[in-house]
Protein backbone atom coordinates (compact mmCIF):
# COMPACT_ATOMS: atom_id res chain seq x y z
CA UNK A 1 0.00 0.00 0.00
CA UNK A 2 1.35 3.39 -0.73
CA UNK A 3 1.48 6.03 1.57
CA UNK A 4 -0.47 8.95 0.19
CA UNK A 5 -0.38 12.69 0.67
CA UNK A 6 -3.91 12.58 -0.44
CA UNK A 7 -4.82 10.96 2.88
CA UNK A 8 -2.50 12.02 5.68
CA UNK A 9 -2.10 15.60 4.64
CA UNK A 10 -5.72 16.01 5.56
CA UNK A 11 -5.68 13.40 8.72
CA UNK A 12 -2.94 16.01 9.41
CA UNK A 13 -4.91 18.78 9.67
CA UNK A 14 -8.06 18.07 10.42
CA UNK A 15 -6.28 16.60 13.76
CA UNK A 16 -3.91 19.66 14.28
CA UNK A 17 -7.10 21.61 13.89
CA UNK A 18 -9.13 19.90 16.64
CA UNK A 19 -6.19 19.37 18.99
CA UNK A 20 -5.75 22.98 18.81
CA UNK A 21 -8.96 24.21 19.71
CA UNK A 22 -9.60 21.62 22.01
CA UNK A 23 -6.40 22.88 23.78
CA UNK A 24 -7.02 26.33 23.74
CA UNK A 25 -10.89 25.81 25.19
CA UNK A 26 -8.54 23.48 28.18
CA UNK A 27 -5.95 26.47 28.44
CA UNK A 28 -8.51 28.97 29.16
CA UNK A 29 -10.93 26.72 31.01
CA UNK A 30 -13.67 26.93 28.77
CA UNK A 31 -13.65 23.31 27.32
CA UNK A 32 -17.45 21.22 28.32
CA UNK A 33 -18.78 18.49 27.00
CA UNK A 34 -16.18 16.28 25.34
CA UNK A 35 -13.84 18.88 25.04
CA UNK A 36 -11.09 16.90 27.05
CA UNK A 37 -11.84 13.54 26.25
CA UNK A 38 -11.56 14.32 22.36
CA UNK A 39 -8.76 16.22 23.17
CA UNK A 40 -7.19 13.63 25.28
CA UNK A 41 -7.69 10.55 22.84
CA UNK A 42 -7.82 12.47 19.50
CA UNK A 43 -4.68 12.97 19.76
CA UNK A 44 -3.59 9.29 19.49
CA UNK A 45 -5.08 10.35 15.91
CA UNK A 46 -2.95 13.41 15.39
CA UNK A 47 0.01 11.16 16.17
CA UNK A 48 -0.87 8.69 13.31
CA UNK A 49 -1.68 10.74 11.20
CA UNK A 50 1.69 12.58 11.54
CA UNK A 51 3.71 9.53 11.26
CA UNK A 52 1.76 8.97 8.09
CA UNK A 53 2.82 12.44 6.92
CA UNK A 54 6.18 12.31 7.44
CA UNK A 55 6.32 8.91 5.45
CA UNK A 56 4.57 10.66 2.79
CA UNK A 57 6.58 13.45 3.00
CA UNK A 58 9.98 12.08 4.08
CA UNK A 59 12.12 12.96 0.87
CA UNK A 60 11.33 16.54 1.53
CA UNK A 61 11.63 15.88 5.37
CA UNK A 62 15.55 14.67 4.75
CA UNK A 63 15.90 17.73 2.72
CA UNK A 64 14.89 20.26 5.62
CA UNK A 65 16.96 18.42 8.11
CA UNK A 66 20.29 18.60 6.13
CA UNK A 67 20.31 22.23 6.66
CA UNK A 68 21.10 23.66 9.74
CA UNK A 69 17.66 25.74 9.94
CA UNK A 70 15.83 22.45 9.91
CA UNK A 71 18.08 20.87 12.79
CA UNK A 72 18.03 23.64 14.79
CA UNK A 73 14.53 24.15 15.15
CA UNK A 74 13.88 20.20 15.34
CA UNK A 75 16.82 20.60 18.38
CA UNK A 76 14.96 23.22 19.91
CA UNK A 77 11.47 21.54 20.55
CA UNK A 78 13.88 18.17 21.73
CA UNK A 79 15.25 20.67 23.82
CA UNK A 80 12.03 22.10 24.71
CA UNK A 81 10.51 18.63 25.28
CA UNK A 82 13.77 17.68 27.78
CA UNK A 83 13.05 21.38 29.65
CA UNK A 84 9.88 20.42 30.40
CA UNK A 85 10.38 17.26 32.28
CA UNK A 86 12.93 19.85 34.66
CA UNK A 87 11.45 20.31 37.97
CA UNK A 88 10.61 24.10 38.64
CA UNK A 89 11.65 24.01 42.23
CA UNK A 90 7.56 23.27 43.56
CA UNK A 91 8.68 19.99 44.20
CA UNK A 92 5.36 17.82 43.43
CA UNK A 93 2.61 20.78 43.70
CA UNK A 94 -0.07 19.70 44.13
CA UNK A 95 -3.49 21.07 41.98
CA UNK A 96 -5.03 24.24 43.77
CA UNK A 97 -8.02 21.84 44.48
CA UNK A 98 -5.98 19.68 46.51
CA UNK A 99 -6.12 21.26 49.90
CA UNK A 100 -10.16 20.94 49.64
CA UNK A 101 -9.76 16.92 48.67
CA UNK A 102 -7.87 16.27 51.46
CA UNK A 103 -9.82 18.42 54.38
CA UNK A 104 -12.91 16.80 53.08
CA UNK A 105 -10.95 13.42 53.18
CA UNK A 106 -9.99 14.03 56.78
CA UNK A 107 -13.24 14.68 58.20
CA UNK A 108 -15.29 12.45 60.10
CA UNK A 109 -17.89 10.45 58.25
CA UNK A 110 -20.97 12.40 59.59
CA UNK A 111 -19.34 15.27 58.54
CA UNK A 112 -18.76 13.77 54.90
CA UNK A 113 -22.26 12.73 55.24
CA UNK A 114 -23.69 15.66 56.20
CA UNK A 115 -21.75 17.73 52.80
CA UNK A 116 -22.68 14.52 50.84
CA UNK A 117 -26.67 15.20 51.52
CA UNK A 118 -27.61 11.25 52.18
CA UNK A 119 -27.22 9.81 55.56
CA UNK A 120 -24.32 8.17 56.83
CA UNK A 121 -25.53 4.49 55.86
CA UNK A 122 -26.19 5.71 52.79
CA UNK A 123 -22.22 6.72 52.13
CA UNK A 124 -21.06 3.88 53.31
CA UNK A 125 -23.00 1.67 51.37
CA UNK A 126 -21.52 4.66 48.47
CA UNK A 127 -17.78 3.65 50.03
CA UNK A 128 -18.18 0.28 50.31
CA UNK A 129 -19.34 0.07 46.12
CA UNK A 130 -16.32 1.66 45.46
CA UNK A 131 -14.55 -0.40 47.41
CA UNK A 132 -13.53 1.95 50.57
CA UNK A 133 -14.24 0.70 53.76
CA UNK A 134 -14.22 2.81 56.68
CA UNK A 135 -14.13 2.34 60.05
CA UNK A 136 -16.00 3.91 62.81
CA UNK A 137 -18.13 6.96 62.58
CA UNK A 138 -15.33 8.87 63.38
CA UNK A 139 -12.55 7.44 61.21
CA UNK A 140 -12.20 9.10 58.05
CA UNK A 141 -11.53 8.59 54.14
CA UNK A 142 -7.86 9.07 54.52
CA UNK A 143 -7.80 6.30 57.32
CA UNK A 144 -9.32 4.40 54.67
CA UNK A 145 -7.35 4.93 51.76
CA UNK A 146 -4.29 6.52 52.71
CA UNK A 147 -2.87 10.20 52.15
CA UNK A 148 -2.20 10.06 48.45
CA UNK A 149 -4.59 12.51 46.52
CA UNK A 150 -5.49 10.36 43.88
CA UNK A 151 -6.94 7.69 46.14
CA UNK A 152 -8.81 10.38 48.16
CA UNK A 153 -10.63 11.69 44.64
CA UNK A 154 -11.99 8.80 43.64
CA UNK A 155 -13.49 7.76 47.23
CA UNK A 156 -15.05 11.53 47.56
CA UNK A 157 -16.28 11.05 43.67
CA UNK A 158 -18.23 7.95 45.04
CA UNK A 159 -19.49 9.42 47.99
CA UNK A 160 -20.44 12.78 46.54
CA UNK A 161 -22.07 10.70 43.77
CA UNK A 162 -25.68 11.87 42.66
CA UNK A 163 -28.33 8.70 43.18
CA UNK A 164 -28.97 6.77 40.13
CA UNK A 165 -32.82 6.78 39.38
CA UNK A 166 -34.76 4.11 41.12
CA UNK A 167 -32.29 3.29 43.98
Amino acid sequence: MKVSRDWFTPLTTGAFVMLAVTGVLMFFHLDSGLNKLAHEWLSWLLLAAAAGHVAANFGALRRHLAGTRGRAIVGAFALLLGLSFAPLGRGDAEPPFAAVVHALARAPLPVVAQVAGVPEPALRERLLAAGVEVGGSQDSIEAAVGPRLRPQVQALRAALAAPQPGR
